[in-house]
């Protein structure tokens, strides 16, 4: 897009890349929201097995996959991303506040639940990082290089929900069992 059109469309660089991450946040919401929203209705309910939980966080973690390594423009969303953690470009603050809204809250109460900590317990943040973060290796240009098919990204889903699976086969054994 050339400069008049970009004043013409969004008044300046600035909005566009506003536009940009509205558009990438309103994405975010719809897929993930309704989701997000189930695991609120279930959290709230202090009877909800630990099966059901951790079944809400293979989901919550296999919609995140689809999230981040589908919809078009891949690659320039990965390169906006980059770009914007280097420069603390404004407007990335509200992509972050619907990160966390969406998806790493949402997570981390799950886990937290999971194994019995609270909403103030590092370890459970911690490890909430760590499972987010086996999937978001997938917006990395390495990972993507492979070409990432549906086929590929069924793949990762079930190895995503494999890894957590196994890590809270662990965890559980040490954390006494609601049933």
């Amino acid at each position: 897009m050339n400069l008049p059109a970009i004043q013409y469309y969004f008044g300046s660089k600035e909005g566009l890349f506003r536009a940009v991450i509205d558009s990438i946040i309103e994405r975010t919401e719809t897929h993930m929201a309704p989701l997000a929203a189930e695991v609120q209705t279930a959290l709230a309910a202090p009877d909800t097995s630990n099966d059901v939980l951790l079944e809400l966080l293979c989901r919550m973690l296999e919609s995140f996959v689809s999230l981040v390594t589908g919809g078009p423009h891949m690659e320039a969303k990965r390169l906006l991303f980059a770009r914007s953690e280097v420069e603390d470009t404004p407007g990335l603050e509200q992509l972050h506040e619907s990160g966390r809204q969406h998806v790493f809250t949402p997570c981390f109460e799950l886990v937290a639940r999971l194994t019995g900590g609270t909403m103030d317990n590092e370890e459970a943040e911690l490890r909430a990082m760590a499972l987010l973060g086996q999937v978001t290796i997938f917006c990395h240009k390495g990972a993507l290089a492979s070409g990432l098919t549906p086929e590929r990204v069924h793949i990762v889903q079930g190895l995503v929900r494999e890894h957590t699976h196994a890590i809270f086969r662990a965890v559980l054994s040490r954390v006494p069992v609601r049933q």
